[in-house]
């Protein structure tokens, strides 16, 4: 019985960590692009907002997710009235990892944004081509290494995500226990070190898959007399 639970745990971890970096994919380019080219007042405000999660505490982030997506919250009761909830729901893991992952894909982006040469936009601009017309089909294609690598931390954040998902999601054995939290249950009941352990293994390999992945895709693309040595 506890097998099949662990096993559920590791689908669900990798489930939600997959969903929660597709999701927020299109919102951390856009914040990215305005991070690294916009003009315009706040964006200092959005600059802390974007990577505030980075030094709030997850339980933290986890609490103000539930008062935002319970009955009461501002998105909550709207879903309420049509039937639906997301709370102690396995979606609002994928929420809670989105959030609590943001800031690690935004700045990846950005960083790789703000590499591409100046004289290649100037160019484009000099073409004719409009903002969103550069953006679209210069700087997000020329930005696709950064993209994938900041894809990679955001997953591999969501795979390690604990305390934003138990507040927000709970410790429903089958439904919303993931990995983290099935090694954390397993740490808080003395008498059984294999299975933790086990499980901890799994995580170990996961995390240093998705690492090793993330800095092949930072590190700068040999050169032809390189790959030639």
């Amino acid at each position: 019985m506890y097998f099949g639970a662990d096993i559920h745990a590791i689908g669900l971890s990798l489930r939600i960590a997959v969903i929660a970096t597709l999701l927020a994919l299109p919102f951390g380019i856009a914040a990215a692009g305005l991070l690294a080219f916009g003009r315009f007042p706040g964006k200092r405000l959005l600059d802390l907002i974007v990577h505030l999660p980075l030094t709030l505490p997850p339980v933290v982030i986890g609490y103000l997710l539930l008062l935002l997506l319970g009955r009461h919250g501002w998105i909550g009761a709207p879903l309420d009235t049509l039937g639906i909830r997301l709370v102690f729901t396995w979606y609002a893991g994928v929420l809670a990892s989105a959030a609590v992952g943001f800031p690690l894909l935004v700045r990846s982006v950005r960083l790789s944004m703000e590499s591409i040469d100046p004289k290649l936009l100037e160019s484009a601009r000099t073409l004719g081509a409009g903002p969103l017309d550069a953006f679209f089909h210069l700087i997000v294609p020329l930005s696709v290494r950064g993209i994938a690598a900041g894809s990679a931390l955001l997953f591999a954040r969501s795979l390690g995500e604990f305390g934003a998902t138990v507040v927000v999601a709970g410790n429903i054995p089958g439904v919303t226990r993931t990995l983290p939290i099935a090694i954390y249950d397993y740490a808080a009941t003395p008498g059984d070190d294999a299975t933790p352990l086990l499980l901890c293994g799994i995580a170990v390999l996961l995390s240093a898959a998705v690492l090793l992945l993330h800095e092949r895709l930072v590190r700068p693309p040999s050169s032809p007399g390189e790959v030639a040595r």
